[in-house]
């Protein structure tokens, strides 16, 4: 059985996380943490801070809070050669520099979206990239999102645009010549733009838009419920890489699950 630490236990996805993991026969939650003191009655030992763990009791942390808890996690992974996992999004180029570093003494594995079907759409969408002359991503999440655009509409842009470089195909230049109101064309990211909503209600959704004279292509996903990113998570946690090192993406560990 794999004891499981989760650092943002009191955040919607680190609850989600609790009760999924907690439900499966291999998984065993032996820690939560937060900096909010846990309620009465959590299926775990509840702890403010990662470093008041107990290491011996710990064989991976699965973190979805902030960047600044996940770069004291994954220090503390480190320290100790544990695996972690990351779902937190939000996290800047230096946070990435120190994550490939800190990796050199342990696996660690940064996911955007582990939602199986979030990866199986940047999937299609990479390989629909090739064939439509321009592409646009319109990303929807609940209100309380404070990053954006989200991660896994990066990821996909990021997907997009290596898909069409190997194909040798460019994509013309913006027709649009006046912004009315600076930012209406969304965000760029390689090339793609990216137009991310804010509203109460939803949870993770995401289209991509292709078009090509004459035709069009969208691809959606939707989560409906955060309980669909714990299979991606178990997925992960069941084939953790043996050897330190940095893995970014759930790719991998979907194809030999």
């Amino acid at each position: 059985m794999i004891g499981i630490a989760i650092v943002g236990a009191a955040g919607r996805m680190g609850q989600v996380m609790t009760r999924g993991l907690g439900s499966l026969p291999e998984f065993d939650v032996v820690a939560l943490v937060d900096r909010t003191p846990g309620p009465a009655g959590e299926p775990a030992p509840w702890f403010t801070a990662i470093d008041q763990l107990d290491p011996s009791r710990v064989d991976a942390v699965v973190d979805f809070s902030a960047p600044e808890g996940v770069m004291a996690s994954a220090r503390w992974c480190a320290e100790h050669a544990r695996a972690l996992v990351v779902g937190a999004t939000g996290l800047s180029e230096a946070d990435r520099a120190e994550l490939a570093t800190l990796a050199e003494r342990t696996a660690i594995v940064v996911v955007s979206n582990f939602s199986i079907g979030a990866v199986l759409a940047e999937r299609f969408a990479a390989a629909a990239a090739p064939f439509f002359d321009r592409v646009e991503i319109i990303e929807l999440h609940h209100d309380l999102k404070v990053d954006a655009p989200s991660g896994t509409a990066i990821t996909t842009a990021r997907a997009i645009a290596r898909a069409r470089v190997r194909a040798g195909r460019s994509t013309p230049a913006d027709p649009t010549q006046r912004h009315t109101v600076e930012g209406a064309r969304g965000a760029d990211v390689n090339g793609v733009p990216i137009h991310a909503v804010r509203l109460p209600g939803l949870v993770a959704h995401q289209e991509v838009l292709f078009g090509a004279p004459g035709e069009g292509l969208t691809i959606r996903h939707d989560s409906y419920d955060r309980s669909s990113f714990v299979h991606g998570v178990a997925a992960v946690l069941r084939h953790l890489p043996s050897d330190p090192g940095l893995v970014e993406g759930l790719d991998r560990f979907i194809d030999g699950a």
